[in-house]
């Protein structure tokens, strides 16, 4: 698979789960949408790290335990998102 198609595959990735994230989490995240998208780009990549790590890693296309960390992991970055940049745009200002 070439670079292009991986970028493009994280990108999707980590606005999916980023989605599922500010949907799972409660209440409303003021976040926009790129730092959504990036919160779950961190989602994807630490989610699959720690599969890999437990041994979890991907045996095929879809594997459960990996799209669930990815998942965790991506609410946990949305919320930090979410608490994070409210003083990051008042600090700006």
């Amino acid at each position: 698979m070439s670079t292009f198609f991986w970028i493009i595959g994280i990108i999707i990735g980590g606005l999916i789960i980023g989605v599922i994230g500010k949907l799972i989490l409660p209440g409303k995240q003021a976040i926009p949408m790129w730092l959504t998208i990036v919160a779950g780009i961190v989602g994807v990549v630490i989610g699959t790290l720690l599969a890999q790590a437990f041994g979890l890693g991907t045996a095929g296309v879809w594997n459960l335990w990996e799209i669930v960390l990815q998942i965790v992991v991506g609410i946990i970055a949305v919320a930090a998102a979410a608490a994070l940049y409210p003083r990051m745009v008042t600090a700006k200002h």
